[in-house]
């Protein structure tokens, strides 16, 4: 996995303010008027952790008040109320991670929103997911997971931040599917909870994004057991790959992004974006970044669009050819 050095973050920035110059006054954000960051998920998982260190250097850099709101439950619909329900005026935005996408395709049909209807910003970063256990399990390669799962079937819990519809969930049912395993799911409203009762000792494992789980690892406050991504992290290179513990067809990145409500202004879109962009391009984002296994990426609106959808249609098939149901 590469990482952003310091040419790329320079291009970065130097195509921010290019762009930047370009908007005209009409369309740019209100001064004095704070820009809420939505998350919907609860405080202390993966896509809070990152949605907060953007939103700081957002504000640190555009002199405004960038906040974070947590909105969790629901299948992210009581988030997407709220966004949809704001102006279009680029001071209410949706930090949105891979389970925000995989719960629109798994709870079709029904599900009331559409993220490819929303107004793109931006694709912020992208890394593996993580498998974890407690340490008083003395699991310490996933081999031993699924022996241990296979003699004593739907004995083992894991946690799932976010609920049957995230990311996490998802990666937990493609396991037990692949490896033939019974493991008792526990939902969570975020992974943050999750990892409080896995500390805890209330549960067995779980998977989880990068950034809180990666430094969770190093610690040894949990054992690692295998990441999702084609290639070991350079964060965790002691860690193998589930393709590497003996499942090749096992693959899966999370990721994270942000959107807008639809209908605001190309320009304001683009600002923001470019902003982002800064945001991850700084010196102390990259080497925290670094540090959780996660790529900065800040693509461009178009580009951001045109993923979201392969990423449903990728999504969308797997859930269907496999028989994945909430």
């Amino acid at each position: 996995m590469r990482f952003l050095g310091r040419a790329a973050a320079a291009a970065l920035l130097a195509g921010s303010a290019l762009l930047v110059s370009n908007i005209g006054q009409a369309q740019e954000l209100q001064s004095g008027k704070p820009i809420r960051m939505i998350v919907g998920l609860a405080a202390g998982g993966g896509t809070d952790v990152m949605a907060r260190l953007v939103a700081q250097k957002m504000g640190q850099n555009m002199g405004m008040n960038v906040i974070v709101e947590n909105k969790a439950g629901g299948n992210f619909i009581p988030a997407l109320r709220e966004l949809t329900g704001s102006p279009a005026d680029g001071h209410t935005l949706f930090f949105i991670s891979t389970s925000t996408l995989i719960t629109q395709p798994l709870h079709q049909p029904g599900y009331p929103f559409d993220l490819t209807k929303l107004t793109p910003i931006t694709q912020v970063a992208t890394g593996p997911l993580i498998l974890v256990v407690k340490n008083q399990l003395g699991i310490k390669t996933l081999k031993e997971l699924i022996d241990h799962a296979k003699k004593d079937p739907g004995k083992l819990s894991f946690g799932v931040g976010g609920g049957t519809g995230s990311s996490l969930y998802f990666a937990t049912e493609l396991l037990k599917s692949k490896a033939g395993i019974d493991i008792r799911v526990v939902s969570y409203k975020g992974a943050g909870p999750a990892l409080n009762d896995l500390l805890g000792g209330h549960i067995d494992g779980m998977f989880d994004a990068m950034p809180v789980m990666a430094p969770q690892a190093k610690e040894g406050k949990v054992t690692a057991l295998a990441v999702t991504s084609a290639k070991r992290s350079a964060a965790l290179p002691n860690v193998p790959t589930i393709q590497e513990s003996g499942y090749p067809d096992y693959e899966m990145s999370g990721w994270f992004g942000i959107l807008a409500p639809a209908g605001t202004p190309p320009a304001i879109a683009q600002r923001l974006r470019n902003e982002v962009a800064k945001a991850v391009a700084d010196a102390g984002a990259i080497k925290i970044l670094d540090s959780q296994g996660m790529e900065p990426l800040a693509t461009q609106p178009g580009e951001w669009a045109k993923y979201l959808q392969s990423e449903l249609d990728v999504y969308s098939k797997i859930i269907k050819d496999s028989n994945i149901k909430p």
